[in-house]
């Protein structure tokens, strides 16, 4: 007998077809083919290792986490899983010692302990960042240019500048001009706040960093530019629009300031994707060749073409090949060397960003979120091209400029959030006796479509099964938005329909996992753009993961969900979520974070339903117990934080909120909260942050907002009494203490 067949009850048979739910519906899921629940998409021989493991249940370890989650990929060199089945941060990448690692979830406890207890107090979400990583990346990029100019006999130097725009916060971008000064690293500016905050950074910095003002620009920006000049900072004005020309040479004039100015060319090479869409003759920004000569004859007509010296373009970010990057440099290349030959005094060459990062570990060329080269291929590629081209024009090689920004920051930042509970559908179980009553209720169109489906089961065509369970499923839907059947009915066909897929394979076995953050403010790119990075649970590593989940985020918006994942995915392998009283280290809490995500999402991220930024730590490798300092900790906006920038005034709508508890509020109900400690709950509700509390800390104060500093362990409980001491009432607002 067919395997559905054997379901068969006869005791409910035509005219009331039944399928038995005794369990033998179930033990037929062992003979049928399933419908879905096909092998991870995997591009490794390792990564499909792990996949197989996770499926037969065999032995699982750390390092399969690695190459289930493609960490040893994308990860490489700064992240690893640990034997105790963790995250651990390699801060100075494959120079970093072993006793150097630095375990990810002890710097989240740290952070999110309470105060009590030795932590900060600190409410997830959470951004740690690396500022030793920020360090790696900069050095690395520059050694690597360093090795191609000396193996390629380049007659001139490298000297990068990071476009702050990737990532504007004032601490990431004053390590960048320290950890930059011994190699001239400067910055760029694509609007007059970023300018001025490029201004003041490099007052601190090597003098002969470069400062390239980039993006439209009027009076304002210009004067200001120029006045960088009369600072001593090494400016160079990038005309982005031909008319920007006139304003340069009036306002140069007015000022008595010799500018250094350049041209961003429109290129004709571009690559296909999102992210070339920017570059080629229709891109935003640059100038045609034609608007390039008419360029050059005002700037001699004025007397000024020798202040014409550097050539920018941008091919577009995540540059997939270098065939693609040495052809867009070769043809950039030409250009500098034709404006030689018209008289600029040319001294630098700037190939924009575009050195890409590879989001999945893949090292393709073929894909939009992976690159098929590394950082040394890239340099040996570009210095190449611009060698080739000076050399057959008999021109002197010019300091070669990258904007690569994504490459410099992405690594050293982690978001940090927890999943605080999953979902799966469970329809109800149907017994016998109540699938005879829920038969007696169908009309009699659904009962014809439950014969069909009882002829199936006896066929055993089982894909005819799926479309006749489906079918009556619509029906009764039909019929109950009809009022025919009750809710009852259409409860009893929802477990009835899902008894028949699971036993089929064919049911969605994807949870929904719950997450305390919102993918708005902290993961735009992927709702905006459909960027994906990698997001891995942070520990319990050395565990199978034994449910396949995707991520629901608190807004109420159906959009704030992740459903796609490296790796071609459309669900993240994770763990079941424990109770209270785990013994992972983690107090039964599970923890999730994304990678690579340091540039761009900060400063993109917005307010939807008024969610504000994360939590953020900054985390330095140190010689201490725990192998970590922490160097400063600041926590998120406040809900009256986030109020205020919708123009919302928190001060006076605790006014109007106190005077309310006073007119209804507990003496009326005879409530035992009285109405100081009432308005004292309202107040503590306008400081702490919009996103969920875990229950052991909703009695905890956050740190106050201007953040505090402490440089190791030793000075950690010093500096958390000076931190308690300034968040006093005075913080407060007079009319909120009880």
């Amino acid at each position: 007998m067919p395997a559905l067949a054997c379901c068969v009850d006869p005791a409910v048979a035509p005219p009331g077809f039944a399928l038995a739910v005794d369990g033998s519906l179930r033990e037929a899921a062992a003979v049928v083919p399933p419908f879905s629940g096909a092998p991870l998409s995997t591009t490794t021989a390792a990564a499909a290792t792990a996949t197989a493991a996770v499926d037969d249940g065999s032995f699982w370890s750390p390092s399969l986490s690695a190459s289930l989650y493609r960490i040893d990929g994308w990860g490489a060199p700064y992240f690893a899983v640990n034997g105790s089945g963790n995250i651990s941060v390699r801060p100075h990448g494959t120079e970093t010692l072993g006793h150097q690692e630095i375990d990810l979830l002890k710097i989240v406890k740290k952070a999110s302990d309470p105060k009590s207890v030795g932590g900060l107090g600190l409410q997830l979400p959470l951004v740690v960042r690396f500022p030793d990583v920020l360090k790696n990346r900069l050095q690395s990029l520059q050694f690597a240019f360093d090795f191609a100019v000396r193996s390629l006999d380049y007659q001139a130097h490298y000297q990068g500048v990071y476009p702050v725009k990737c990532n504007q916060d004032r601490f990431v971008v004053e390590d960048i001009v320290k950890f930059g000064s011994p190699f001239r690293f400067g910055l760029e500016a694509g609007s007059k706040p970023e300018l001025l905050l490029a201004m003041s950074c490099l007052c601190k910095g090597n003098p002969e960093a470069l400062l390239v003002c980039n993006g439209f620009k009027d009076c304002e920006y210009i004067t200001l530019a120029l006045v960088a000049r009369k600072l001593a900072i090494n400016t160079v004005i990038v005309l982005e629009q031909e008319e920007e020309i006139d304003l340069v040479i009036n306002l140069s004039k007015k000022l008595s300031v010799r500018p250094v100015i350049g041209v961003r060319a429109k290129l004709r090479t571009k690559h296909s994707g999102h992210f070339g869409s920017t570059s080629g003759e229709k891109g935003k920004f640059g100038l045609t060749t034609t608007q390039i000569l008419r360029v050059v004859r005002k700037l001699d007509q004025a007397g000024m073409l020798d202040c014409l010296q550097l050539l920018h373009f941008h091919i577009g970010s995540q540059i997939p090949s270098t065939v693609l990057l040495a052809d867009g440099v070769g043809e950039a290349a030409q250009i500098y060397c034709e404006l030689v030959r018209l008289g600029a005094q040319m001294k630098v060459i700037d190939i924009g960003g575009g050195l890409g990062i590879d989001y999945d570990g893949s090292k393709s060329s073929d894909s939009d979120i992976s690159v098929g080269y590394d950082l040394q291929e890239y340099a040996a590629a570009v210095v190449r091209a611009v060698r080739i081209v000076c050399d057959r024009k008999s021109v002197k090689h010019p300091i070669i400029c990258s904007e690569s920004g994504r490459a410099i920051v992405s690594h050293h930042s982690v978001l940090i959030f927890e999943a605080v509970s999953a979902s799966a559908y469970e329809a109800p179980v149907l017994s016998s006796p109540g699938l005879q009553q829920f038969m007696e209720s169908l009309t009699e169109d659904a009962r014809a479509d439950y014969g069909n489906l009882y002829s199936a089961a006896m066929r055993g065509e089982y894909e005819t099964c799926l479309l006749h369970a489906d079918q009556l499923k619509q029906r009764c839907i039909e019929q109950f938005k009809e009022g025919i059947l009750g809710i009852e009915q259409l409860a009893d066909v929802d477990g009835l329909c899902d008894m028949v897929s699971k036993a089929l394979g064919a049911s969605d076995p994807v949870r929904t996992y719950h997450v305390n953050l919102s993918i708005f403010t902290s993961i735009p790119d992927f709702w905006g753009i459909g960027q994906l990075f990698p997001i891995v649970p942070i520990h319990r590593l050395d565990q199978r993961p034994g449910m396949r989940g995707i991520l629901s985020d608190l807004t109420c918006d159906s959009d704030g969900k992740i459903d796609k994942f490296i790796g071609g995915e459309s669900s993240l392998p994770l763990h079941e979520l424990e109770g209270e009283r785990s013994v992972s280290g983690s107090g039964g809490r599970y923890f999730l974070g994304m990678f690579l995500g340091g540039a761009y999402e900060e400063a993109i991220g917005g307010l939807h339903n008024l969610f504000g930024g994360p939590s953020v730590v900054r985390v330095s490798q140190s010689d201490g117990p725990h192998g970590f300092a922490v160097t400063r900790a600041m926590p998120g906006p406040s809900c009256g934080d986030v109020l205020r920038v919708m123009q919302h005034e928190p001060e006076l709508m605790f006014e109007t909120l106190r005077h309310r508890a006073e007119e209804y509020g507990s003496g009326q109900y005879n409530d035992p909260m009285g109405n100081d400690a009432l308005a004292s709950r309202l107040a503590q509700s306008f400081h702490n942050m919009p996103y969920l509390v875990a229950t052991s800390s909703c009695a905890l104060n956050a740190i106050n907002n201007n953040g505090f500093y402490y440089c190791d362990e030793d000075d950690y409980n010093a500096a958390v009494a000076v931190a308690d001491a300034a968040s006093g009432e005075d913080e407060q607002w007079s009319y909120c203490c009880a």
